[in-house]
Protein backbone atom coordinates (compact mmCIF):
# COMPACT_ATOMS: atom_id res chain seq x y z
CA UNK A 1 0.00 0.00 0.00
CA UNK A 2 3.00 2.28 0.53
CA UNK A 3 3.65 4.85 -2.85
CA UNK A 4 6.94 4.84 -3.80
CA UNK A 5 8.03 6.43 -7.30
CA UNK A 6 9.69 4.58 -9.78
CA UNK A 7 13.47 4.47 -9.96
CA UNK A 8 16.39 2.21 -9.87
CA UNK A 9 16.36 0.30 -6.26
CA UNK A 10 18.40 -2.48 -5.21
CA UNK A 11 15.48 -5.58 -4.73
CA UNK A 12 16.51 -6.87 -1.46
CA UNK A 13 13.53 -5.95 1.07
CA UNK A 14 10.40 -4.95 -0.20
CA UNK A 15 9.79 -1.19 -0.30
CA UNK A 16 6.60 -0.43 -1.25
CA UNK A 17 2.93 -1.99 -1.38
CA UNK A 18 1.94 -1.24 -4.93
CA UNK A 19 1.74 -4.21 -6.64
CA UNK A 20 1.86 -8.00 -6.40
CA UNK A 21 -0.12 -11.13 -7.00
CA UNK A 22 -0.02 -14.72 -5.39
CA UNK A 23 2.67 -16.85 -7.09
CA UNK A 24 2.79 -20.62 -6.37
CA UNK A 25 5.76 -21.54 -4.56
CA UNK A 26 7.28 -23.93 -2.42
CA UNK A 27 5.65 -25.63 0.66
CA UNK A 28 7.02 -27.80 3.97
CA UNK A 29 7.71 -30.77 2.30
CA UNK A 30 10.46 -32.62 4.02
CA UNK A 31 10.77 -30.60 6.92
CA UNK A 32 8.61 -32.31 9.91
CA UNK A 33 9.10 -29.30 12.69
CA UNK A 34 6.90 -27.09 10.20
CA UNK A 35 3.99 -30.34 8.62
CA UNK A 36 1.76 -30.35 11.83
CA UNK A 37 -1.82 -29.65 10.59
CA UNK A 38 -2.94 -29.16 14.68
CA UNK A 39 -3.44 -25.92 14.94
CA UNK A 40 -5.96 -24.94 17.57
CA UNK A 41 -9.12 -22.06 16.42
CA UNK A 42 -7.86 -18.77 17.11
CA UNK A 43 -10.93 -18.12 18.88
CA UNK A 44 -10.62 -21.13 21.62
CA UNK A 45 -6.82 -21.05 21.35
CA UNK A 46 -6.75 -17.15 22.22
CA UNK A 47 -3.78 -15.09 21.23
CA UNK A 48 -0.17 -15.65 21.51
CA UNK A 49 0.21 -12.32 22.72
CA UNK A 50 1.24 -11.54 26.50
CA UNK A 51 2.85 -14.67 26.17
CA UNK A 52 6.09 -13.81 24.91
CA UNK A 53 8.68 -15.12 26.57
CA UNK A 54 11.14 -12.87 29.21
CA UNK A 55 14.05 -13.73 27.15
CA UNK A 56 12.77 -13.77 23.62
CA UNK A 57 16.28 -13.41 21.78
CA UNK A 58 17.47 -16.70 23.72
CA UNK A 59 13.94 -18.88 22.71
CA UNK A 60 14.68 -16.84 18.93
CA UNK A 61 18.51 -18.47 18.83
CA UNK A 62 17.18 -22.13 20.10
CA UNK A 63 14.33 -21.91 17.38
CA UNK A 64 16.97 -20.89 14.78
CA UNK A 65 18.64 -24.48 15.58
CA UNK A 66 15.57 -26.46 15.17
CA UNK A 67 14.45 -24.88 12.21
CA UNK A 68 17.75 -25.18 10.20
CA UNK A 69 19.06 -21.91 10.47
CA UNK A 70 22.80 -21.69 10.29
CA UNK A 71 23.99 -18.93 11.92
CA UNK A 72 27.45 -17.92 12.52
CA UNK A 73 29.42 -19.69 15.34
CA UNK A 74 29.62 -18.30 18.98
CA UNK A 75 26.61 -16.05 17.99
CA UNK A 76 26.16 -13.95 21.64
CA UNK A 77 22.91 -12.19 23.01
CA UNK A 78 24.20 -8.83 24.36
CA UNK A 79 21.46 -6.81 25.97
CA UNK A 80 18.05 -6.66 26.11
CA UNK A 81 17.43 -9.19 29.04
CA UNK A 82 18.57 -12.47 30.15
CA UNK A 83 22.07 -14.01 30.05
CA UNK A 84 24.71 -14.61 27.44
CA UNK A 85 22.87 -18.53 25.54
CA UNK A 86 24.57 -21.03 24.68
CA UNK A 87 25.34 -21.25 20.47
CA UNK A 88 21.75 -23.19 18.74
CA UNK A 89 22.98 -26.14 17.57
CA UNK A 90 23.01 -27.14 14.15
CA UNK A 91 20.68 -30.16 13.35
CA UNK A 92 22.21 -33.10 12.27
CA UNK A 93 21.34 -33.20 8.61
CA UNK A 94 22.67 -29.50 8.23
CA UNK A 95 26.04 -28.57 6.61
CA UNK A 96 28.34 -26.50 8.62
CA UNK A 97 29.45 -23.16 6.87
CA UNK A 98 33.06 -22.66 5.69
CA UNK A 99 35.01 -20.38 7.84
CA UNK A 100 32.07 -18.57 9.84
CA UNK A 101 33.05 -15.25 11.25
CA UNK A 102 31.60 -14.35 14.49
CA UNK A 103 28.42 -12.19 14.87
CA UNK A 104 26.60 -10.94 17.55
CA UNK A 105 22.68 -10.78 17.72
CA UNK A 106 22.08 -7.51 19.85
CA UNK A 107 20.12 -5.02 21.37
CA UNK A 108 22.04 -2.98 22.86
CA UNK A 109 24.55 -0.60 20.05
CA UNK A 110 22.46 -1.20 17.63
CA UNK A 111 20.53 1.49 15.91
CA UNK A 112 16.91 -0.03 16.03
CA UNK A 113 15.27 -2.54 18.85
CA UNK A 114 17.65 -5.62 17.90
CA UNK A 115 21.01 -5.43 15.30
CA UNK A 116 24.02 -7.88 14.17
CA UNK A 117 27.30 -6.53 15.49
CA UNK A 118 30.39 -8.35 14.03
CA UNK A 119 32.59 -9.84 16.61
CA UNK A 120 35.49 -10.31 14.89
CA UNK A 121 37.08 -9.14 11.60
CA UNK A 122 35.09 -10.12 8.43
CA UNK A 123 35.68 -9.93 4.56
CA UNK A 124 33.74 -9.35 2.05
CA UNK A 125 32.20 -12.47 0.96
CA UNK A 126 31.63 -13.72 4.37
CA UNK A 127 28.25 -15.70 5.26
CA UNK A 128 26.21 -14.64 8.18
CA UNK A 129 23.29 -16.26 7.80
CA UNK A 130 21.85 -18.92 6.22
CA UNK A 131 17.84 -19.47 6.08
CA UNK A 132 16.61 -22.73 4.28
CA UNK A 133 13.36 -21.83 2.53
CA UNK A 134 11.17 -23.78 4.85
CA UNK A 135 12.03 -21.28 7.85
CA UNK A 136 10.41 -18.59 5.70
CA UNK A 137 7.10 -17.87 6.87
CA UNK A 138 4.73 -16.61 3.94
CA UNK A 139 1.48 -18.19 2.36
CA UNK A 140 3.31 -20.97 1.10
CA UNK A 141 4.37 -22.18 4.58
CA UNK A 142 1.60 -21.30 6.55
CA UNK A 143 -0.11 -23.70 8.13
CA UNK A 144 -3.27 -22.46 6.34
CA UNK A 145 -1.46 -22.71 2.98
CA UNK A 146 -4.05 -24.89 1.46
CA UNK A 147 -6.94 -22.47 2.37
CA UNK A 148 -4.90 -19.72 0.82
CA UNK A 149 -4.28 -21.80 -2.22
CA UNK A 150 -7.95 -22.16 -2.42
CA UNK A 151 -8.78 -19.09 -2.43
CA UNK A 152 -6.14 -17.22 -3.94
CA UNK A 153 -8.52 -15.75 -6.85
CA UNK A 154 -10.33 -14.00 -4.35
CA UNK A 155 -7.39 -12.74 -2.29
CA UNK A 156 -6.26 -11.03 -5.12
CA UNK A 157 -5.87 -7.44 -4.21
CA UNK A 158 -3.78 -3.93 -5.49
CA UNK A 159 -1.27 -4.64 -2.81
CA UNK A 160 -1.06 -8.36 -3.29
CA UNK A 161 -0.39 -8.44 0.42
CA UNK A 162 -3.45 -10.10 1.38
CA UNK A 163 -2.10 -13.85 1.58
CA UNK A 164 0.52 -13.30 3.50
CA UNK A 165 -1.55 -11.09 6.03
CA UNK A 166 -3.81 -14.12 6.31
CA UNK A 167 -1.22 -16.13 7.08
CA UNK A 168 0.20 -14.08 9.45
CA UNK A 169 -3.18 -13.32 11.32
CA UNK A 170 -3.40 -16.83 12.18
CA UNK A 171 0.48 -17.78 13.11
CA UNK A 172 0.47 -14.85 15.06
CA UNK A 173 -2.66 -15.61 17.23
CA UNK A 174 -1.99 -19.39 17.05
CA UNK A 175 -0.11 -20.48 20.46
CA UNK A 176 1.07 -23.83 18.71
CA UNK A 177 2.26 -21.99 16.03
CA UNK A 178 6.06 -23.16 15.13
CA UNK A 179 6.93 -19.46 14.04
CA UNK A 180 5.79 -18.37 18.14
CA UNK A 181 9.49 -17.77 18.77
CA UNK A 182 10.18 -15.62 15.53
CA UNK A 183 7.36 -13.32 16.65
CA UNK A 184 8.17 -12.80 20.38
CA UNK A 185 11.01 -10.95 19.67
CA UNK A 186 8.62 -8.09 18.90
CA UNK A 187 5.88 -7.81 21.95
CA UNK A 188 4.01 -4.68 20.10
CA UNK A 189 3.82 -4.01 16.78
CA UNK A 190 3.16 -0.60 17.15
CA UNK A 191 6.23 0.02 18.74
CA UNK A 192 7.86 0.56 14.92
CA UNK A 193 6.43 3.89 15.19
CA UNK A 194 4.95 4.13 12.20
CA UNK A 195 3.45 7.50 11.11
CA UNK A 196 0.56 5.76 10.32
CA UNK A 197 0.35 4.98 13.88
CA UNK A 198 1.20 8.84 14.52
CA UNK A 199 -2.15 10.99 15.48
CA UNK A 200 -3.27 12.77 12.32
CA UNK A 201 -2.56 16.38 14.23
CA UNK A 202 1.11 15.11 14.96
CA UNK A 203 1.54 13.43 11.33
CA UNK A 204 0.63 16.53 9.99
CA UNK A 205 2.44 19.26 12.14
CA UNK A 206 5.84 17.22 11.88
CA UNK A 207 5.19 15.84 8.21
CA UNK A 208 3.31 18.76 6.88
CA UNK A 209 5.21 18.88 2.95
CA UNK A 210 7.01 15.68 2.68
CA UNK A 211 5.03 13.46 1.23
CA UNK A 212 4.44 11.28 4.08
CA UNK A 213 0.80 12.03 5.73
CA UNK A 214 -0.86 12.10 1.65
CA UNK A 215 1.06 8.65 1.57
CA UNK A 216 -0.61 7.29 5.29
CA UNK A 217 -4.18 8.46 4.26
CA UNK A 218 -3.80 6.26 1.27
CA UNK A 219 -2.55 3.41 3.28
CA UNK A 220 -5.25 3.66 5.46
CA UNK A 221 -7.70 3.97 3.21
CA UNK A 222 -6.14 0.72 1.23
CA UNK A 223 -6.24 -1.05 4.75
CA UNK A 224 -9.57 -0.59 6.05
CA UNK A 225 -10.96 -1.11 1.97
CA UNK A 226 -9.16 -4.55 2.06
CA UNK A 227 -10.36 -5.72 5.73
CA UNK A 228 -13.38 -5.11 4.87
CA UNK A 229 -14.56 -6.67 1.31
CA UNK A 230 -11.35 -9.17 1.59
CA UNK A 231 -10.20 -10.09 4.69
CA UNK A 232 -13.99 -10.29 6.54
CA UNK A 233 -15.45 -12.31 4.10
CA UNK A 234 -12.43 -15.07 4.23
CA UNK A 235 -12.24 -15.02 8.13
CA UNK A 236 -16.30 -15.38 8.16
CA UNK A 237 -16.11 -18.75 5.48
CA UNK A 238 -13.99 -19.99 7.70
CA UNK A 239 -15.02 -19.74 11.69
CA UNK A 240 -12.91 -22.22 13.01
CA UNK A 241 -9.76 -20.56 11.92
CA UNK A 242 -10.68 -16.91 12.23
CA UNK A 243 -12.83 -14.60 14.45
CA UNK A 244 -13.52 -11.19 13.68
CA UNK A 245 -13.19 -10.76 17.41
CA UNK A 246 -9.56 -11.40 17.67
CA UNK A 247 -8.22 -10.60 14.30
CA UNK A 248 -8.94 -7.45 14.17
CA UNK A 249 -8.80 -4.42 11.87
CA UNK A 250 -6.47 -2.87 14.70
CA UNK A 251 -4.30 -6.17 14.19
CA UNK A 252 -4.73 -6.25 10.40
CA UNK A 253 -3.08 -2.88 10.83
CA UNK A 254 -0.02 -3.83 12.67
CA UNK A 255 0.71 -6.27 10.66
CA UNK A 256 0.84 -4.10 7.63
CA UNK A 257 3.21 -2.37 9.25
CA UNK A 258 5.17 -5.27 10.38
CA UNK A 259 5.27 -6.18 6.30
CA UNK A 260 6.14 -2.72 5.55
CA UNK A 261 9.30 -2.85 7.87
CA UNK A 262 10.52 -6.34 7.96
CA UNK A 263 9.77 -8.53 4.96
CA UNK A 264 11.77 -9.07 1.71
CA UNK A 265 10.24 -10.11 -2.01
CA UNK A 266 12.62 -11.91 -3.97
CA UNK A 267 13.65 -10.13 -7.24
CA UNK A 268 12.35 -11.74 -10.20
CA UNK A 269 14.60 -13.01 -13.18
CA UNK A 270 15.67 -10.77 -15.80
CA UNK A 271 13.77 -12.66 -18.30
CA UNK A 272 10.61 -12.87 -16.06
CA UNK A 273 10.85 -9.32 -15.11
CA UNK A 274 8.29 -8.17 -18.49
CA UNK A 275 6.10 -11.39 -17.89
CA UNK A 276 5.48 -11.80 -14.69
CA UNK A 277 4.37 -9.80 -11.36
CA UNK A 278 6.68 -9.33 -8.27
CA UNK A 279 7.06 -12.27 -5.83
CA UNK A 280 4.98 -11.41 -3.03
CA UNK A 281 6.46 -10.73 -0.28
CA UNK A 282 7.72 -13.36 2.91
CA UNK A 283 9.44 -12.76 6.36
CA UNK A 284 13.01 -13.80 6.57
CA UNK A 285 14.03 -14.96 10.03
CA UNK A 286 17.46 -13.47 11.57
CA UNK A 287 17.66 -11.55 7.92
CA UNK A 288 15.15 -9.09 8.90
CA UNK A 289 17.07 -8.44 11.90
CA UNK A 290 19.84 -6.33 10.21
CA UNK A 291 19.16 -2.71 10.13
CA UNK A 292 19.15 -0.08 7.07
CA UNK A 293 22.07 2.40 5.68
CA UNK A 294 22.45 3.37 2.24
CA UNK A 295 26.35 2.82 2.74
CA UNK A 296 25.67 -0.45 3.51
CA UNK A 297 27.98 -3.48 4.47
CA UNK A 298 26.10 -6.84 3.67
CA UNK A 299 23.15 -8.01 1.64
CA UNK A 300 20.31 -10.82 0.73
CA UNK A 301 21.28 -13.71 -2.03
CA UNK A 302 18.81 -16.06 -3.08
CA UNK A 303 19.46 -19.45 -4.08
CA UNK A 304 17.11 -22.17 -4.53
CA UNK A 305 17.63 -24.11 -1.24
CA UNK A 306 18.19 -21.17 1.31
CA UNK A 307 18.33 -17.24 1.45
CA UNK A 308 21.94 -16.02 2.80
CA UNK A 309 23.36 -12.52 4.22
CA UNK A 310 26.59 -11.68 2.86
CA UNK A 311 28.87 -9.25 4.03
CA UNK A 312 29.67 -7.11 0.54
CA UNK A 313 33.05 -5.42 2.54
CA UNK A 314 35.52 -6.30 5.41
CA UNK A 315 33.92 -4.87 8.47
CA UNK A 316 35.80 -4.43 12.07
CA UNK A 317 34.85 -6.33 15.01
CA UNK A 318 32.11 -4.51 16.79
CA UNK A 319 30.77 -2.96 14.19
CA UNK A 320 27.25 -3.22 13.16
CA UNK A 321 26.22 -4.96 10.32
CA UNK A 322 23.75 -2.90 8.04
CA UNK A 323 21.75 -4.62 4.93
CA UNK A 324 19.84 -2.39 2.16
CA UNK A 325 16.12 -2.19 2.23
CA UNK A 326 17.09 -0.56 -1.63
CA UNK A 327 17.46 3.04 -2.89
CA UNK A 328 15.41 4.66 -0.29
CA UNK A 329 14.80 8.43 0.79
CA UNK A 330 14.20 8.89 3.94
CA UNK A 331 10.63 9.92 3.73
CA UNK A 332 10.20 6.50 2.27
CA UNK A 333 12.31 4.89 5.21
CA UNK A 334 10.29 6.66 7.94
CA UNK A 335 6.72 5.72 6.07
CA UNK A 336 7.01 2.80 5.50
CA UNK A 337 9.80 1.32 8.40
CA UNK A 338 9.30 4.20 11.16
CA UNK A 339 12.82 5.91 10.66
CA UNK A 340 15.65 7.98 8.77
CA UNK A 341 19.17 8.54 8.29
CA UNK A 342 20.68 11.78 9.78
CA UNK A 343 22.00 14.35 7.27
CA UNK A 344 24.49 13.73 5.42
CA UNK A 345 24.38 10.14 5.55
CA UNK A 346 21.10 9.00 2.69
CA UNK A 347 23.22 9.42 -0.11
CA UNK A 348 19.65 7.93 -1.66
CA UNK A 349 17.73 11.03 -0.14
CA UNK A 350 14.79 12.55 -2.76
CA UNK A 351 12.71 15.83 -2.72
CA UNK A 352 9.70 15.73 -4.93
CA UNK A 353 8.20 18.80 -6.47
CA UNK A 354 4.64 18.01 -7.85
CA UNK A 355 3.88 18.33 -11.09
CA UNK A 356 0.55 20.29 -10.41
CA UNK A 357 3.24 22.63 -9.01
CA UNK A 358 4.93 23.51 -11.70
CA UNK A 359 1.65 23.40 -13.75
CA UNK A 360 0.82 26.67 -11.21
CA UNK A 361 3.96 27.90 -11.47
CA UNK A 362 3.52 28.19 -15.33
CA UNK A 363 -0.12 29.61 -15.15
CA UNK A 364 1.07 32.20 -12.40
CA UNK A 365 3.53 33.98 -14.80
CA UNK A 366 1.20 34.02 -18.31
CA UNK A 367 0.08 37.80 -18.09
CA UNK A 368 -3.21 37.32 -20.02
CA UNK A 369 -5.71 34.94 -20.48
CA UNK A 370 -4.85 33.78 -23.99
CA UNK A 371 -1.28 32.96 -22.10
CA UNK A 372 -2.93 31.02 -19.56
CA UNK A 373 -5.42 29.23 -22.03
CA UNK A 374 -1.73 27.96 -23.77
CA UNK A 375 -0.46 27.06 -20.72
CA UNK A 376 -3.94 24.92 -20.14
CA UNK A 377 -3.62 23.44 -23.56
CA UNK A 378 -0.03 22.41 -23.29
CA UNK A 379 -1.38 20.38 -19.81
CA UNK A 380 -3.57 18.39 -21.55
CA UNK A 381 -1.06 17.99 -24.13
CA UNK A 382 1.65 16.73 -21.61
CA UNK A 383 -1.39 14.52 -19.84
CA UNK A 384 -1.65 12.92 -23.53
CA UNK A 385 2.21 12.07 -23.69
CA UNK A 386 1.89 10.58 -20.07
CA UNK A 387 4.85 12.79 -19.15
CA UNK A 388 2.45 14.54 -16.26
CA UNK A 389 -0.47 13.63 -13.81
CA UNK A 390 -2.64 15.39 -11.33
CA UNK A 391 -1.27 13.02 -8.66
CA UNK A 392 2.54 12.70 -10.21
CA UNK A 393 5.96 13.98 -8.62
CA UNK A 394 9.23 15.26 -10.28
CA UNK A 395 12.19 12.99 -8.21
CA UNK A 396 15.10 14.72 -7.31
CA UNK A 397 17.89 13.83 -6.23
CA UNK A 398 21.44 15.17 -4.66
CA UNK A 399 23.17 14.72 -8.11
CA UNK A 400 20.57 14.36 -10.98
CA UNK A 401 17.10 14.83 -11.24
CA UNK A 402 15.33 11.16 -11.42
CA UNK A 403 12.31 11.80 -13.63
CA UNK A 404 14.83 13.69 -16.30
CA UNK A 405 12.36 12.98 -19.15
CA UNK A 406 8.98 13.87 -17.90
CA UNK A 407 10.96 17.15 -16.12
CA UNK A 408 12.89 17.86 -19.08
CA UNK A 409 9.49 17.63 -21.25
CA UNK A 410 7.55 19.73 -19.37
CA UNK A 411 9.88 22.54 -18.41
CA UNK A 412 10.30 22.61 -22.56
CA UNK A 413 6.61 22.26 -23.52
CA UNK A 414 5.67 25.02 -20.61
CA UNK A 415 7.82 27.52 -22.01
CA UNK A 416 7.32 27.14 -25.97
CA UNK A 417 5.10 29.86 -27.42
CA UNK A 418 2.03 29.18 -29.26
CA UNK A 419 3.95 28.94 -32.78
CA UNK A 420 6.55 26.90 -31.18
CA UNK A 421 3.53 23.98 -29.56
CA UNK A 422 1.78 24.39 -32.44
CA UNK A 423 4.26 22.86 -34.12
CA UNK A 424 5.20 20.13 -31.70
CA UNK A 425 1.64 19.42 -31.62
CA UNK A 426 1.49 18.64 -35.05
CA UNK A 427 4.87 15.80 -34.56
CA UNK A 428 2.77 14.76 -31.77
CA UNK A 429 5.38 15.47 -29.40
CA UNK A 430 8.82 14.09 -30.95
CA UNK A 431 11.70 15.93 -32.70
CA UNK A 432 14.92 15.26 -34.38
CA UNK A 433 17.54 16.95 -32.41
CA UNK A 434 20.06 14.57 -31.21
CA UNK A 435 21.98 16.85 -29.41
CA UNK A 436 18.92 17.62 -27.00
CA UNK A 437 18.50 14.05 -26.96
CA UNK A 438 22.40 14.24 -25.58
CA UNK A 439 21.42 16.20 -23.14
CA UNK A 440 17.98 14.75 -21.76
CA UNK A 441 19.88 13.44 -18.55
CA UNK A 442 19.80 16.13 -16.02
CA UNK A 443 22.56 16.39 -13.84
CA UNK A 444 23.11 19.27 -11.70
CA UNK A 445 25.58 19.97 -14.78
CA UNK A 446 22.54 19.98 -16.87
CA UNK A 447 20.26 21.71 -15.13
CA UNK A 448 22.75 25.02 -14.90
CA UNK A 449 23.12 24.82 -18.65
CA UNK A 450 19.14 24.88 -18.54
CA UNK A 451 17.34 27.76 -20.69
CA UNK A 452 16.62 31.19 -18.90
CA UNK A 453 12.79 30.49 -18.91
CA UNK A 454 13.00 26.95 -17.66
CA UNK A 455 15.40 28.05 -15.19
CA UNK A 456 12.73 30.44 -13.96
CA UNK A 457 9.87 28.18 -14.31
CA UNK A 458 12.02 25.35 -12.60
CA UNK A 459 13.22 28.20 -10.18
CA UNK A 460 9.52 29.25 -9.06
CA UNK A 461 8.09 26.15 -8.95
CA UNK A 462 10.95 24.89 -6.38
CA UNK A 463 9.80 28.16 -4.38
CA UNK A 464 6.07 26.94 -3.90
CA UNK A 465 7.57 23.76 -3.23
CA UNK A 466 8.83 25.14 -0.15
CA UNK A 467 6.51 27.11 0.75
CA UNK A 468 4.20 24.23 1.45
CA UNK A 469 6.20 23.27 4.49
CA UNK A 470 5.82 24.44 8.02
CA UNK A 471 9.11 25.86 8.98
CA UNK A 472 12.13 26.99 6.45
CA UNK A 473 16.00 25.39 6.48
CA UNK A 474 17.29 28.07 8.65
CA UNK A 475 15.19 27.22 11.78
CA UNK A 476 16.09 23.46 10.96
CA UNK A 477 19.59 23.81 10.55
CA UNK A 478 20.02 26.04 13.97
CA UNK A 479 18.09 23.04 15.62
CA UNK A 480 20.25 20.41 14.51
CA UNK A 481 23.43 22.54 15.57
CA UNK A 482 22.15 22.87 19.06
CA UNK A 483 22.73 19.22 20.75
CA UNK A 484 20.64 20.17 23.47
CA UNK A 485 17.73 21.35 21.97
CA UNK A 486 17.89 18.63 19.43
CA UNK A 487 18.10 16.06 22.13
CA UNK A 488 15.17 17.63 24.09
CA UNK A 489 13.20 16.77 20.82
CA UNK A 490 10.49 13.47 20.71
CA UNK A 491 11.96 10.44 18.27
CA UNK A 492 9.20 11.47 16.18
CA UNK A 493 10.20 15.11 15.88
CA UNK A 494 13.87 13.96 15.36
CA UNK A 495 12.85 11.60 13.16
CA UNK A 496 10.51 14.22 11.23
CA UNK A 497 12.83 16.55 11.03
CA UNK A 498 15.48 14.40 9.20
CA UNK A 499 13.25 14.12 6.56
CA UNK A 500 12.31 17.33 6.09
CA UNK A 501 15.81 18.86 6.19
CA UNK A 502 17.59 16.65 3.68
CA UNK A 503 14.45 17.30 1.36
CA UNK A 504 14.90 21.26 2.07
CA UNK A 505 18.91 20.87 1.33
CA UNK A 506 18.06 19.25 -2.18
CA UNK A 507 15.42 22.34 -2.94
CA UNK A 508 17.56 24.53 -1.70
CA UNK A 509 20.79 22.65 -3.77
CA UNK A 510 18.50 23.66 -6.95
CA UNK A 511 17.68 27.14 -6.34
CA UNK A 512 21.38 27.95 -6.36
CA UNK A 513 21.75 25.39 -9.60
CA UNK A 514 18.70 27.40 -11.68
CA UNK A 515 19.11 31.13 -10.01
Amino acid sequence: MASVPKRPRVARRRGGRDTGHPDPGSGLRGHPRFTSASHPQAAAGGSARGQRSADPLSGFLAWCGRAGVQLSPKVRQRGGGGGEPDPPQQPPDASPLPSRPQVRLSRAGAVAGYGMLAAAELQAGEVLCSVPRAALLSQHTSAIRGLLRDAQESLQSQSGWVPLLLALLHEYTASSSPWQPYFSLWQDFRSLDHPMFWPEEERTRLLQGTGIPEAVDKDLANIHLEYSSIILPFMKAHPKIFDPKLHTLELYKELVAFVMAYSFQEPLEEEDEDEKGPNPPMMVPVADILNHVANHNANLEYSPQCLRMVTTQPISKGQEIFNTYGQMANWQLLHMYGFAEPYPGNSNDTADIQMVTVRKAALQRASSEAQQQLVAEQWDFLCQLEMVGEEGAFVLGWDEVLTEEELSTTLKVLCMSEEEFKEYKEQDGWEDNSEEEENSTLSNEALSRLKTPCKKLLYDSVLLTLESYGSDLKAEQDLLNNKEAYEKLSRREQQALHVRYGQKRILHQLLELVH
